[in-house]
């Protein structure tokens, strides 16, 4: 057989053929394999982990310390109003088409070099004190989120099978929370002995190196082609890639009650941070100790990540009972968690009104330990929140199309509530009536999700997705190993 026949690829589902090589300095064998291994699910999930590290894991640790470094949050907080707001905008009916246009490659190139914009914005503010620029950036860098998010969030939930689901948002979230845990501990090193409130340039220096570099990776991410997955191929195949098409698919997604249920959880994604970073953290504690527990903000949300990805793939369940043993878990530990948080905001209202801010240091153990593992708590319940909410998407379609359409409502929704919850933050309410719509949001928006969680089928059936509708049930289909790109 000559050296052309070996080179060219096998049809889908026929294994590869193996031939003898001769001793050659290149071999086309070898080749193939390093291509089946780029293409290979968990390699793409690992890879978009590793850019989410470097980008929005970096943005976590800058953000996590409050007021990004800053000693007056009100610059970072309107920055953040224009972020939330143009993800708002933008996600759902621009960019999730434009993900069914260009593929996840192109996408996430359009948008991963806004985050490095922001940090240098912020590296010009330490000394021009120019908050338009942070502003405008942060709407710039809420387009690139857009763009970044939805393709994080098509690999993560179709990638992998069906039943390995919470573990590739268990993987991810371990991965892209560690660029904010090890991001926060370089800003407690940086700044360890800093007096004035505000960080470093060196601190926002480092950040823009590493985010440099996480945009330059996103050239090795794979469209969902060339992915070795049978049940990714036959949804892709159900995909309508026209105008048109796409736009159906669209309305389809959105109009139906299942989604409808899901939007309050949507909403409330991300409307505590505000709260948690600039009231709880921001007002509470020194500069290096708010770095030191946004480190420990981030590592609480690798556990926590873990641990509802390991619920949500339990073998021995159902995937509907699976749905219904996180909502508890969701719920259970809000309640716990917000009450706690109540029972601070009591006390730390008590020592605002005496006069001290941003004055506890971690070595104070007897009036820091309660507070940081309060810290540490949201930071967890946080990942259980973000886990559920993708898992659920990962169980309504095993397309990339719609699993973008889908991601896309997430981040528009998550966005709008954000930017509602940083505007409040920004316009300096009462932090308790901020403590106090959070829980509420939260609690609430899991008892309207829950005829959808109670609902959740078992398979997500091809035929299903070539309508888009009904509930007809078919086994999980498998990875399937021999399949080539």
């Amino acid at each position: 057989m000559s050296r052309e026949t070996k080179l060219t690829p096998p049809v889908y589902d026929q294994p590869p053929s193996i031939h003898l090589q001769e001793d050659h300095s290149f071999d086309p064998l070898q080749s193939a394999k390093l291509v089946r291994l780029y293409a290979h699910p968990w390699t793409q999930i690992l890879l978009i982990s590793l850019i989410c590290f470097c980008l929005p894991g970096i943005y976590n640790a800058l953000s996590g310390i409050g007021g990004s470094g800053q000693v007056d949050p009100t610059v970072a907080a309107n920055a953040a109003v224009a972020l939330h707001a143009t993800t708002a905008a933008t996600a759902l009916f621009i960019v999730g088409p434009i993900f069914s246009w260009v593929g996840p490659r192109i996408c996430f190139l359009i948008g991963g070099w806004t985050y490095a914009l922001y940090t240098g914005s912020l590296l010009h503010f330490n000394h021009r004190a120019n908050g338009a620029f942070v502003i405008a950036s942060g709407a710039f860098l809420g387009i690139g989120a857009s763009f970044l998010w939805i393709v994080q969030g098509a690999i993560m939930t179709t990638y992998v099978d069906e039943s390995q689901k919470g573990r590739a948002i268990a993987i991810f979230w371990i991965i892209f929370n560690l660029g904010g845990g090890i991001g926060s501990l370089a800003s407690f090193g940086l700044n360890y002995n800093s007096k004035s409130g505000t960080v470093t340039d060196s601190t926002y220096i480092a950040f823009l190196v590493i985010m440099a570099s996480g945009y330059f990776l996103g050239l090795l991410i794979c469209s969902p082609s060339r992915i070795r997955l049978a049940q990714l191929h036959n949804a892709v195949g159900t995909e309508k890639r026209s105008i048109k098409g796409t736009i159906t698919i669209a309305i389809k997604t959105m109009k139906r009650w299942r989604v409808v249920c899901m939007i309050p959880l949507f909403y409330s994604a991300n409307i505590f941070y505000s709260y948690q970073q600039n009231e709880v953290n921001g007002r509470t504690f020194n500069i290096r100790t708010r770095s030191l527990n946004g480190a420990l903000y981030w590592i609480a949300q690798m556990l926590g990540g873990l641990m509802i990805g390991l619920v949500l793939d339990m073998p021995w369940f159902s995937r509907s009972m699976r749905a219904r043993i996180g909502w508890t878990v969701l719920i259970i530990t809000g309640m716990v968690i917000w009450g706690g948080g109540y029972a601070f905001q009591l006390w730390e209202n008590k020592r605002i009104a005496a006069g001290h801010i941003q004055d506890i240091d971690y070595t104070q153990g007897n009036i820091s330990t309660g507070p940081i593992f309060l810290y540490i708590f949201y930071g967890g319940y946080d990942a259980f929140w973000q886990g559920f909410a993708y898992w659920l998407i990962g169980t309504e379609s095993n397309s990339s199309a719609r699993a973008a359409i889908l991601v896309g409502a997430y981040k528009t929704f998550q966005a709008t509530g954000a930017a509602m919850a940083w505007r409040i933050n920004a316009l300096h309410t009462n932090a308790l009536t901020q403590l106090g719509m959070n829980w509420g949001l939260c609690i609430g928006s899991l008892i309207v999700a829950l005829p959808m969680v109670w609902t959740v089928s078992d398979h997500t059936a091809v035929e299903a997705e070539a309508g888009y509708e009904g509930e007809k049930q078919k086994p999980a289909l498998k990875t399937t190993d021999g399949m080539d790109v």
